[in-house]
C-alpha cells in the first residue's frame, strides 16, 4: 500500500446503481475529456476578439488571465449571456484541470445558474436573438452534466432536453452558425452510445441517437466553426483514444494539432503520447518521454516543473500497463505519489492511485485492487478518477482496454 497523502478524507462508498452505470459513464466521460468552453456564435458579437483571447488561455491552462478578461467583458455587457457563460466556463475548466474542491463547485454553480438566468432574460426580450438561444442551450447542457456527478438523472435528462430545444431554435434562427454543430454533435453522439434505462430515457427526453451523424457535426465543427473548433478537436480526440476503436491515427493528427496551439497544456502533450503508444510508434514514444524531462528543466516553478515531468512517469506508467509491467508501473507511480504536493497537483494524487489499482486488477489481484479503488472514492478531491474507481469497482480492468491509457 502507498504511503498516506494529505488531504484524503474518509467517507461512505457511493451506493452502487448498476443499471445506469454503463451509460452514466458515457455521459461523465464527456465532460471530464473537455476541455473549455463550449463556443461562441458568429463574427457579429463586438468582443469577437476577446473571446478568442480568452478561448486560448483556457486551452493553454491560463485560468487567472481568462478570468479577468470574461469578468471585464461582464463588466461591459451584463445583459449579454456571453460574458457570464465563458466566466462558467473558466470556473469549469479548473474543475476537470483537477480542481474539484468544495470551493470551486459552488463557484462554478454560482456562475452557471447566473448564466442561464440572464439568457432566459435576453430570450424574453427577443425571441429572434440566436445568440441568446445558443447561450442558454451550452449553459443548461454544463447544468445537466453537473447533475450527472449528483447522480440526478431526471433532472440531467431534463436539461440536456431543454439544452437541445434552445440549441435547434438558435440553429433555426441562425443556419449559418457551424459552432451549433459542435453541441448537437455531441448529444448525437453520445445519446447513441446509452444503454438499457438512460436509452429509454434519451428516447422519450431528448432525441434518438446517431453515432456517424455525430461524429459528422464534430467534424464539420473541427474544421469550420469559428469558435468550437478547438473543443470539437479535443473531444474527437478522446472519442478517438478511448471510446473507438482502430482510429489512433486521426486522434494522433488532432493531438499534433491541439499541442502545437497550446504548448503550455500537459495534457494534450500526454494524449500525444498516448497516441503513439497505440500506434506501437516506440520512436516518438520515446522522444515524447525526452521532452517531458527537458520541459520539467525548462520551467521557472518548481509545482509546474514536476507537473511536465510526472506527466512523463504517468506517461510510462501507461505504456508499462498496456505492456503487461505492472511492478514496473507500481514502482513509477510510488516515484509520483511521494513527490505530489495535494493542493497544488491534485490529479496526480487520485490517478496514480487509480493506476495503481488497476495494475493489480491486471495482475488478477482483485481485493488489492479494490483497495485503491475505495482510495480514490475516499479522495476529498479525486480530480475525476472517482467514475473510473466506481465503473473497475464493479468490474475488473481487461487487458488492452483504452482507459488503460486515460
Amino acid at each position: 500500500m502507498l504511503q498516506k497523502i494529505p488531504g484524503r478524507r474518509q467517507k461512505k462508498c457511493h451506493p452502487e446503481k448498476p443499471q445506469f452505470w454503463c451509460a452514466l459513464f458515457l455521459f461523465i466521460l464527456l465532460f471530464f475529456v473537455t476541455e473549455g468552453p463550449f463556443a461562441e456564435t458568429q463574427s457579429v458579437s463586438p468582443f469577437n476578439e476577446e473571446i478568442l483571447q480568452g478561448i486560448g488561455y483556457i486551452y493553454n491552462w491560463e485560468f487567472d488571465r481568462a478570468e479577468s478578461l470574461f469578468a471585464r467583458l461582464i463588466q461591459m455587457a451584463p445583459e449579454n449571456p456571453m460574458g457570464h457563460f465563458y466566466y462558467a466556463m473558466v470556473s469549469w475548466s479548473r474543475l476537470i484541470s483537477g480542481m474539484w474542491t468544495e470551493e470551486m463547485v459552488k463557484q462554478y454553480r454560482r456562475r452557471i445558474h447566473r448564466t442561464i438566468d440572464v439568457a432566459k432574460e435576453a430570450v424574453k426580450k427577443n425571441e429572434d436573438d440566436c445568440f441568446a438561444y445558443f447561450y442558454l442551450g451550452g449553459a443548461l447542457g454544463f447544468e445537466g452534466r453537473f447533475k450527472l456527478t449528483e447522480e440526478k438523472y431526471l433532472s440531467s435528462f431534463f436539461l440536456a432536453r431543454d439544452a437541445i430545444k434552445a440549441l435547434k431554435t438558435s440553429q433555426q434562427i441562425c443556419p449559418d452558425n457551424l459552432d451549433i454543430l459542435f453541441g448537437l454533435g455531441t448529444f448525437d453522439y453520445y445519446t447513441a452510445r446509452l444503454s438499457g434505462v438512460l436509452k429509454f430515457l434519451s428516447y422519450l427526453l431528448i432525441h434518438r441517437g446517431d453515432k456517424e451523424e455525430g461524429l459528422r457535426k464534430l467534424h464539420i465543427a473541427a474544421e469550420s466553426a469559428t469558435y468550437s473548433n478547438i473543443e470539437a478537436k479535443s473531444l474527437l480526440l478522446h472519442t478517438y483514444l478511448f471510446m473507438e476503436d482502430e482510429f489512433f491515427d486521426k486522434a494522433l493528427v488532432l493531438a499534433l494539432d491541439l499541442t502545437r496551439r497550446f504548448p503550455d497544456n500537459p495534457r494534450f502533450k500526454y494524449l500525444e503520447g498516448i497516441a503513439y503508444i497505440q500506434l506501437d510508434n516506440n520512436a516518438n514514444y520515446r522522444d515524447m518521454l525526452n521532452f517531458f524531462q527537458e520541459k520539467g528543466s525548462q520551467v521557472p516553478s518548481k509545482n509546474e516543473a514536476f507537473l511536465w515531468r510526472s506527466h512523463g512517469v504517468y506517461l510510462e506508467v501507461s505504456d508499462d500497463l498496456f505492456h503487461n509491467r505492472s511492478e514496473d508501473a507500481r514502482s513509477k507511480l510510488k516515484t509520483i505519489m511521494t513527490q505530489v504536493d495535494p493542493a497544488s497537483t491534485p490529479f496526480m494524487v487520485a490517478w496514480p492511485l487509480l493506476k495503481t489499482g488497476m495494475s493489480y486488477d491486471l495482475e488478477g489481484q482483485r481485493e488489492k485492487a479494490l483497495d485503491f479503488y475505495q482510495e480514490v472514492l475516499d479522495l476529498e478531491n479525486a480530480a475525476g478518477a472517482q467514475f473510473l474507481a466506481e465503473r473497475y469497482k464493479r468490474n475488473s480492468v481487461k487487458p488492452k482496454d483504452p482507459f488503460i491509457g486515460y
